[in-house]
């Protein structure tokens, strides 16, 4: 029996304890405790708030300006179609671009940009010319354009390639300036580079026709040589040679009529009759048909390297004429820099709503850590911490007559007060206001807008 008695005083006091906790933390869902602790607390609340609001909102307003002047350059394709003439330059739009960038982001056309436009005028005195560089590389902005609205495609062999040239600064109108002169010196590297690698290739594929033509002829004249010296053979005749330098002769006249003495037949002419005076004017040894058939060999490959030589130095010159007629795949300038009327940074309305979340929540945090670490008594069941809870009983407010009545006056003067205001309103509106039915023809006719 005596166990039965304590077990039930220990659920008692069990059930008690977990009440207790839970009147503990109800007072937490009451609006009265957070307008209680803003009461106490709002001096640490403020302490905080004040500076961190101040230097925030300086900031947003002292921080200088940054604008951005920028333009767009689409990669355009070739104008002519690539089934009709092949253009010289063949590498991808992507890898050209970067080189011109680099080339342009040199040192020495940083420092000529810096120079020109007199950029950073208050700090030149106090940074070395690498400082400068990288002040100006910083500022420096290209990129390529992306389209937010632009839906997925199938990639193709020719995508279309826009990128932006920009640069930042806090003088709207030098930024401006700089990013003209940026999409300038890229336009002229791209030409330059372009034309330059068509020329250097019809340079070369010149020489090696010309090179290719000199063999041809000494082969042409060995060959020759062989010939005639196997005729002479047979025809045991002195007169043979002599008679075909003759012909020879006499063909170089002929035909240089029509031609000049640079062309490759001229060449070849003379070649075959500065090799037929060396046969008539002394002794040669008699080729076999084994030597005439591997020169003839040598003569015919050497005759197709050259023919397909100059079927390519036809195209290169074609190219050529393409890249300096610009015609060819190139730079266009789809939007130019202009002035740009609002900073791009920073961002003021952001700065200044982040200080101001900043401020109060460092002052909320204040206030409620303060809170939490006093020890004060304020609530009935904090007393619990000090006083046995059975030993506590909770009187509810008892409320006096005169408590009521004032109740009882407040509410009938908010109500006439409140009266007061409506019946005011609507005779300021009577006498002040016109007719409700001209207010609304005039809204009809649009005389409000």
């Amino acid at each position: 029996m005596l166990q039965k008695i304590n077990f039930e005083a220990q659920a008692r006091d069990e059930d008690l304890d977990s009440y207790e906790e839970e009147v503990d933390r109800s007072y937490l869902l009451r609006p009265a405790f957070y307008w209680e602790l803003v009461k106490r607390r709002w001096i640490l609340f403020v302490i905080p708030v004040v500076p961190i609001l101040v230097v925030g909102l300086a900031i947003a307003a002292l921080w200088p300006a940054t604008y951005l002047s920028e333009g767009k350059i689409l990669v355009q394709s070739q104008l002519i179609p690539t089934e009709l003439v092949r253009p010289t330059v063949t590498n991808a739009a992507q890898e050209r671009i970067q080189v011109i960038e680099q080339r342009v982001m040199t040192r020495e056309n940083l420092l000529a940009i810096a120079d020109k436009f007199q950029l950073f005028p208050t700090q030149r005195s106090l940074m070395s010319p690498t400082q400068l560089v990288d002040a100006v590389k910083k500022n420096v902005k290209i990129e390529p354009f992306e389209d937010p609205l632009a839906f997925k495609r199938v990639r193709s062999e020719n995508p279309t390639i826009i990128f932006t040239v920009g640069f930042e600064y806090g003088n709207p109108q030098a930024a401006t300036q700089v990013a003209n002169e940026l999409v300038t010196r890229i336009l002229s590297e791209d030409l330059r580079d372009r034309t330059s690698r068509a020329t250097d290739t019809t340079q070369f594929l010149s020489k090696e026709v010309q090179r290719l033509q000199a063999e041809n002829s000494a082969i042409e004249a060995k060959v020759a040589q062989a010939k005639l010296s196997q005729n002479n053979a047979a025809n045991g005749s002195a007169d043979g040679p002599a008679a075909q330098l003759a012909q020879l002769r006499a063909d170089y006249a002929q035909k240089s009529a029509f031609y000049s003495d640079r062309h490759p037949i001229m060449q070849a002419l003379k070649r075959q009759i500065a090799a037929m005076q060396k046969v008539v004017g002394g002794p040669s040894e008699v080729a076999t048909d084994a030597q005439l058939e591997a020169l003839q060999t040598q003569l015919d490959n050497t005759q197709k390297n050259l023919e397909t030589a100059s079927q390519k130095l036809a195209a290169a010159r074609l190219g050529e004429t393409l890249e300096r007629n610009q015609q060819s795949e190139k730079l266009e300038v789809i939007e130019q820099p202009t002035t740009p009327q609002e900073p791009v940074k920073p961002n003021r309305p952001k700065i200044a709503a982040i200080t101001v979340l900043l401020a109060l929540a460092a002052g909320v945090g204040l206030a409620f850590l303060v809170e939490m670490i006093d020890q004060g008594i304020r609530r009935a069941s904090e007393t619990y911490s000090v006083v046995d809870s059975r030993l506590v009983v909770s009187i509810p407010y008892i409320t006096t007559i005169e408590e009521l009545a004032r109740g009882k006056r407040r509410f009938v003067m908010l109500g006439a007060a409140s009266l007061v205001i409506v019946i005011g309103g609507l005779a300021a509106a009577y006498f002040f206001l016109p007719p409700l039915d001209l207010v609304i023809a005039k809204a009809q006719v649009g005389l409000f807008r």
